[in-house]
C-alpha cells in the first residue's frame, strides 16, 4: 500500500478543505449559534464533557509546543506548532462553553491556569513526555484518530454549541490524522533505525489505548485506522493491556504536574494581568 493511498483513504468524506483547515478558519464557528442549554440536556454533564475534551486539547497542545526549535525540519516544526494551535483553539471554545453552562461563570483562563493537577480530566496519553519524534508522531496519530471519531459523533449533539465546536474540529482533526499517518508510514517504512523507533513508540502508546476506548465508544473506528496505517508502514498493530487509573477521574501520571507548572507559571505569578 502506498503512502498516497493511505492519505487519500483517510481523507474520504473530508475532501473540501481538510488538509488546509488549520490556521485558516477566521470565521467565528459559533456565530449565530443559540447558546441556551437545550431542554433535556444536563448542564452539569455537558460542562464536564466540555472540560474533559478541552483538557485533552490543552495538554496535547502544550506537548506539541515543546517541539518548537526541536523538530527535525523547519516545515515539521511549523506543522506541529499549527496543529497545537488548532487544539488550543478547540480548548478555548470548550472551556468557554463549560463556563457558560456550569453556573460558575468561569472563563477559559480560569479553567486553563487556575485549576490544580487533580482537577484536570485529560487522558493520560496526552500528558506523557514528548520522547523522540517517532513517539510524538505515533501519539498524534492515535489521539487525532480517537478525537476525530468522537467529534464525528458530537456534530449531531443536542447542544448546538458543542455540535458547532465539533464540526469545526472535524476539519482540523482530519488534517492532524493525515499528517501523522504520513509520518508513521514514512518512519515505519524508512530506515532500520526509524522503523525500530516507530515500533518502540507503538509499544509505548499501546498501554494507554484502553483508557481511550473506555472514555468513548469509538474503538472500531480507531482500530481500523491504526490497522490501515500500520500495515502500510510495515509495523505490527499495538497490543494493549489496560493500565490501572483513569485520567478522566483525575488520576494522572507524574508527568502532568510539571507540565502544568510551566503552562500556568506566568498566569499564577501575575493573576488578572492583561497585555
Amino acid at each position: 500500500m502506498s503512502d498516497d493511498h493511505v492519505y487519500m483513504t483517510l481523507a474520504e468524506g473530508h475532501e473540501d478543505d481538510a488538509r488546509w483547515a488549520y490556521g485558516t478558519g477566521f470565521e467565528d464557528p459559533l456565530h449565530g449559534v443559540d447558546t441556551a442549554v437545550p431542554e433535556g440536556v444536563d448542564a452539569g454533564r455537558l460542562a464536564a464533557d466540555c472540560v474533559a475534551l478541552a483538557d485533552d486539547a490543552l495538554v496535547s497542545a502544550q506537548r506539541l509546543a515543546e517541539w518548537t526549535t526541536r523538530a527535525p525540519e523547519l516545515e515539521e516544526e511549523v506543522a506541529l506548532a499549527n496543529i497545537g494551535l488548532d487544539l488550543l483553539g478547540q480548548a478555548r471554545l470548550l472551556y468557554a462553553r463549560a463556563g457558560q453552562v456550569d453556573g460558575t461563570g468561569r472563563d477559559e483562563d480560569a479553567y486553563a491556569y487556575f485549576r490544580d493537577t487533580e482537577d484536570f480530566r485529560n487522558v493520560r496519553l496526552a500528558e506523557l513526555p514528548g520522547g523522540d519524534f517517532a513517539f510524538s508522531i505515533v501519539r498524534l496519530l492515535v489521539l487525532s484518530s480517537w478525537r476525530l471519531a468522537h467529534f464525528g459523533k458530537l456534530v449531531s449533539h443536542a447542544d448546538p454549541v458543542l455540535a458547532a465546536i465539533a464540526a469545526k474540529g472535524v476539519k482540523e482533526l482530519t488534517y492532524h490524522r493525515q499528517y501523522a499517518a504520513e509520518w508513521v508510514v514514512r518512519l515505519g517504512d524508512g530506515t532500520e533505525e526509524s522503523h525500530r523507533r516507530t515500533r518502540t513508540a507503538m509499544e509505548q502508546v499501546a498501554p494507554y489505548l484502553g483508557e481511550l476506548f473506555t472514555a468513548y465508544d469509538v474503538r472500531d473506528e480507531v482500530v481500523a485506522v491504526l490497522r490501515q496505517v500500520t500495515e502500510a508502514a510495515g509495523l505490527p498493530m499495538p497490543v494493549y493491556r489496560p493500565l490501572p487509573g483513569v485520567g478522566r477521574s483525575g488520576e494522572h501520571t507524574e508527568h502532568l504536574a510539571p507540565l502544568l507548572a510551566e503552562l500556568q507559571s506566568v498566569a499564577r505569578a501575575h493573576p488578572g494581568a492583561t497585555w
